[in-house]
C-alpha cells in the first residue's frame, strides 16, 4: 500500500491508460486500412491483398471511378484553398490583435475566439442562412465552402500565431528600431523568421482540419461536384459499399500524414535557426 500511495514514484497506472488510449484509437483506422487492400468485395471478411481498390478494378477502383476522383480533387482544392487564405490573413489578425491595446480590443478577441467555442453545425446552419438570404449572388458551391472553411479554421491560426508572439516578446524588434532598421524590416526580416514556426504548424493544421470538415462543407454543398470525401463517405458508409471507400480514406489518410510530417520537419528546421537568423537580421 505504501508503493500505491507514494505520489513521488514512478507512475504505475498512467503508462497503462495511455497504451490502451493508444490502440483504442488505431485499431479501427487499422483495419480501415487493412481492408483498402482486400482482394474481394467484402469490408469485413479478409480474402487476401489487392491494390484492386486503389487501382486495379477497372471501374470501382479510386484511379477509375470519377466520383471517388471528384471527391478526392474537391477536397484537395477547398484544403488548398483555406491553407492559402486562413494562414497569411491569420497572421496578419494575431499581430494586429496581439499590438491593439485601443477600445474595442477585448470584444474583437473574443470575437475571433467565438468559432472555436461555437458547435459546428450551429456554425454550419448560421453561414448557409447567410448564403442563402445576404450573400444569394455567391449562393451555394465551392466558393462557399472555401468561405465557411476559411471561417472556421481562421481561429486556430491566430491562436497559434499570437501564443508564438507572446512567447517571443518585443526584443528583437526593439532592439532592430534601436539600430535603426525600418518598419518594414521589422517585420520580414525580425518578426516573420521568428513566426516561422507557428505559421508552418498553422497552415498544417488547417489543412487538416479542411480535410476532416464534413458539416460546414456539407451545409454548403450545392452539385455532387462539391461533394468531399468526408461527404462521400458519410453518404456511402451505410449501405453497401466496396472496399474502395476504405482505399480513399488511406489515401486521405496518407496525405494528411505526409503534409503533417512535412511540416513537423520543416518547423524543426526554423524553430532551432529564426532565433539565430533574427539576431543576424538585427545585426544586419
Amino acid at each position: 500500500m505504501s508503493w500505491l500511495r507514494n505520489p513521488w514514484g514512478r507512475p504505475r497506472f498512467l503508462p497503462i491508460l495511455t497504451a490502451l488510449y493508444i490502440l483504442w484509437s488505431i485499431i479501427p483506422v487499422a483495419i480501415v486500412i487493412l481492408f483498402a487492400f482486400n482482394a474481394g468485395r467484402s469490408r469485413t471478411t479478409w480474402q487476401g491483398f489487392s491494390l484492386r481498390w486503389f487501382t486495379s478494378d477497372p471501374t470501382s477502383s479510386v484511379l477509375h471511378d470519377p466520383a471517388l476522383q471528384s471527391a478526392l480533387k474537391h477536397t484537395l482544392l477547398l484544403a488548398a484553398i483555406c491553407v492559402a487564405v486562413a494562414t497569411p490573413l491569420g497572421v496578419t489578425l494575431a499581430i494586429g490583435l496581439q499590438r491593439w491595446r485601443g477600445r474595442g480590443s477585448g470584444g474583437v478577441n473574443i470575437l475571433m475566439l467565438l468559432p472555436l467555442v461555437t458547435p459546428e453545425i450551429v456554425m454550419g446552419v448560421a453561414l448557409l442562412l447567410l448564403f442563402l438570404n445576404v450573400f444569394n449572388a455567391i449562393g451555394l458551391g465551392t466558393t462557399a465552402q472555401a468561405i465557411g472553411q476559411v471561417t472556421f479554421a481562421l481561429s486556430y491560426v491566430v491562436v497559434i500565431v499570437r501564443g508564438r508572439l507572446v512567447s517571443i516578446g518585443r526584443e528583437y524588434e526593439e532592439a532592430a528600431a534601436d539600430l535603426g532598421a525600418p518598419l518594414r524590416d521589422r517585420l520580414f526580416r525580425i518578426l516573420l523568421p521568428l513566426l516561422a514556426p507557428a505559421i508552418l504548424a498553422s497552415a498544417g493544421i488547417v489543412f487538416a482540419l479542411s480535410l476532416d470538415d464534413f458539416v460546414i462543407t456539407q451545409y454548403l454543398s450545392s452539385t455532387a461536384s462539391t461533394t468531399t470525401v468526408p461527404m462521400l463517405l458519410y453518404a456511402s458508409a451505410r449501405g453497401a459499399p466496396t472496399p474502395a471507400l476504405n482505399a480513399i480514406a488511406t489515401i486521405t489518410l496518407l496525405i494528411t500524414l505526409v503534409t503533417l510530417g512535412l511540416a513537423f520537419v520543416v518547423y524543426r528546421r526554423f524553430a532551432g535557426g529564426s532565433a539565430a537568423e533574427a539576431v543576424a537580421g538585427v545585426e544586419l
